[in-house]
């Protein structure tokens, strides 16, 4: 029987290249700290070698598994994929792993999903929002594990965030929307149990209402599921309103897009007979007939500062800071003033 051949080692590598171990190291973790050439010839003794690090080892070293968990509500369509995305490129340059899990809304599949991510030894979390019960954060403070949360910002939280106000930027939109001279306003938007991002999106609407002297009240509000087939459903059941809204705005572009299909569908002429507004500013916002107006989410920013401000807390060198994203709008073609006759 022929021996058995033994995995290549880091002093393999740095015999092969010409090297210390501690070039090899920095080359394999910090490469940007090597001179190009060197870190070619490194490279090349890795290949060739077929050398491969004991992370294993670099856990037990430093006590940290360079892991960072993400919970995000859904993988079903594109919101979250764009801070995601700029999220992992952010953890890789400094060489940590990015775990993805989906809870689908589910608070009960969010909280098994931390035990598991904490078990398996994730240096920090990712949550979406802050809306979950305060026992699950004392869980992850008595196992030392820090998290952050996004696509919400609230100074008041004791949870450090890295995100936006949707009350703010929802409400910015619906001053658009009123002072373009709608009064009958109706909202497609996502559930709001247990979602605080719906719900200060409703929040928004409601608030902007009551500074224009409208009756927040009268708001016309469907909650549905974040698809685009909910939306459409949704829209057809308000178009048979009397009187029917002037303007549907919808919690985000996966509801407004639906809205926009069935309003084909019914030969309603958007935004001539009614205008449709969205939220996120996703790719779909732009492809669909008419372009939607809508507000635009900077989630690579997002993602990449919440990345930051993540790895500075797991490192011990932040407590944890929060920090306020920026919205903007997005003027399209799916918004006008309401039709004439429709005038109060």
């Amino acid at each position: 029987m022929g021996k058995t051949r033994s995995a290549p080692t880091l002093n393999d590598v740095a015999k092969a290249a010409g090297v210390s171990t501690a070039t090899v190291s920095r080359c394999l973790n910090a490469p940007e700290r090597v001179i190009e050439a060197t870190r070619q010839r490194v490279m090349q003794a890795v290949e060739s070698l077929g050398y491969t690090p004991n992370y294993a080892a670099q856990v037990m070293a430093a006590r940290r598994s360079f892991t960072i968990g993400a919970i995000i509500p859904t993988m079903d369509n594109a919101i979250f994929a764009r801070g995601l995305q700029e999220f992992q490129n952010q953890l890789r340059e400094s060489g940590y792993t990015l775990l993805v899990s989906s809870s689908a809304y589910d608070p009960e599949m969010e909280r098994e999903q931390i035990r598991t991510l904490v078990a398996r030894g994730a240096d920090g979390l990712l949550l979406i929002g802050h809306a979950r019960n305060p026992e699950i954060y004392q869980y992850l403070e008595r196992h030392q594990v820090p998290s952050m949360v996004a696509w919400s910002y609230d100074p008041t939280a004791t949870r450090p965030s890295v995100g936006f106000s949707n009350t703010e930027a929802m409400g910015e939109l619906a001053q658009k929307v009123i002072s373009a001279g709608h009064r009958r306003i109706a909202m497609i938007s996502g559930r709001t149990l247990g979602n605080d991002r719906a719900q200060s999106r409703v929040d928004g609407v409601r608030r902007a209402m009551g500074e224009y002297g409208l009756d927040a009240n009268a708001l016309t509000l469907i909650e549905t599921d974040y698809e685009i087939e909910k939306g459409a459903e949704a829209f057809e059941q308000l178009m048979t309103l009397t009187p029917r809204p002037t303007v549907v705005m919808c919690g985000n572009d996966v509801l407004a897009a639906g809205a926009l299909r069935e309003a084909g569908r019914l030969g309603i002429n958007v935004p001539e007979q009614v205008s449709v507004t969205g939220f996120d500013d996703i790719e779909l916002a732009e492809i669909v007939s008419p372009a939607l107006t809508t507000v635009h989410v900077p989630h690579r920013e997002m993602g990449r500062k919440a990345a930051i401000e993540l790895m500075a807390m797991v490192e011990g060198s932040s407590e944890g800071r929060s920090v306020c994203i920026k919205t903007r709008l997005v003027n399209r073609c799916s918004l006008a003033g309401p039709p004439r006759q429709q005038l109060p």
